[in-house]
Order: C-alpha cells, then sequence, then structure tokens
C-alpha cells in the first residue's frame, strides 16, 4: 500500500487546514489517482470516483470501454495485472468549472513497467467531475495522439475504409 493519505480524506482543506479553492481541489484529485493507481491499491483508485454506478470510463484499448463500478474496477485491476506504474508525469492541463461540475483535459506522460520494459507512454486524459461533498470523477478518457496524423493535418496520413 502507498504512504499517503487520499484527498477523499481532506475534507476540502490543505494540509495546513487553509481552504483549498475547487480548482484547486479538482487537480488534488489528480495526485490521488496517480498515488491510488502507482500503489496498485484499488479501493484508494475506486475512492476518487463518485459512488454512483453510472461512471465510466474509456481506455486506449479497443475493448476499453465501462461503465458501472464493477466494470471499471475490472478494467483497474487488468491494468495492475499488466503493467506497474511509477509515475505520472502531468504536463499541459486546463479546467473549466460550471457550478458542480467540472471538466479536466490534460497530457500526460505515465511512467511503467510492461513485460519487463520501463517505458514511458504519452496519454491525452478528459476527466469530467462531479461536486458532492467533494469533487468525484464521473468519466475518464484516455487516448493517445495518432502518429500516422503529420503536424497541421486533420486526419492520418493513410485513412483505410473500415468495413470495405
Amino acid at each position: 500500500m502507498a504512504d499517503y493519505t487520499p484527498f477523499t480524506t481532506h475534507n476540502n482543506d490543505d494540509k495546513n487546514g487553509v481552504k483549498m479553492s475547487d480548482e484547486e481541489q479538482i487537480i488534488a484529485t489528480l495526485e490521488d489517482y496517480a498515488k491510488a493507481y502507482c500503489a496498485k491499491d484499488i479501493d484508494a483508485l475506486m475512492a476518487v470516483f463518485d459512488a454512483d454506478d453510472r461512471i465510466s470510463v474509456i481506455g486506449t484499448g479497443q475493448d476499453e470501454l465501462c461503465v458501472g463500478r464493477q466494470a471499471v474496477k475490472q478494467l483497474f485491476l487488468r491494468n495492475f495485472n499488466d503493467a506497474t506504474a511509477t509515475q505520472f508525469q502531468w504536463d499541459w492541463s486546463t479546467v473549466a468549472i460550471s457550478g458542480n461540475h467540472a471538466l479536466i483535459g490534460l497530457t500526460l506522460i505515465i511512467k511503467l513497467t510492461a513485460e519487463g520494459e520501463l517505458t514511458s507512454l504519452p496519454i491525452r486524459w478528459t476527466v469530467a467531475l462531479k461536486k458532492t461533498d467533494r469533487w468525484v470523477w464521473i468519466h475518464r478518457h484516455a487516448s493517445t495522439a495518432s502518429n500516422s496524423q503529420t503536424k497541421g493535418k486533420a486526419y492520418p496520413s493513410s485513412i483505410k475504409m473500415i468495413g470495405s
């Protein structure tokens, strides 16, 4: 288990007892996710998400379309089995807040070991959150940039028609 206190116990206060802004609370959920993911702590990871069964996750794999707590949990357990993440390196991000809902768009690099190989995986995320007694995730979408699409072009250089 990781040696950390999940954000869910912070009660919107930082370590010095100062009230955190909504944006700071939202950003803190990213760190909570990363710490839980690297520790392979499924309970802490699922605590980042809303307790409602309508949460969803879209991953980068073709079969990674999950709706509901059990499906999301199984996806993460599969991820934990396939690789060990050691660090989430945050890059570009934007946060939009509207009432009790928020959206984070960001890029990151996940450093991990899979099949005995160390690798750095560049990822793009969109995270939708809602505010209950704290900010919780209701949806996370992950993608990777297409390496067949050149900069400044709207589509990949070679488009294959599906079903033809």
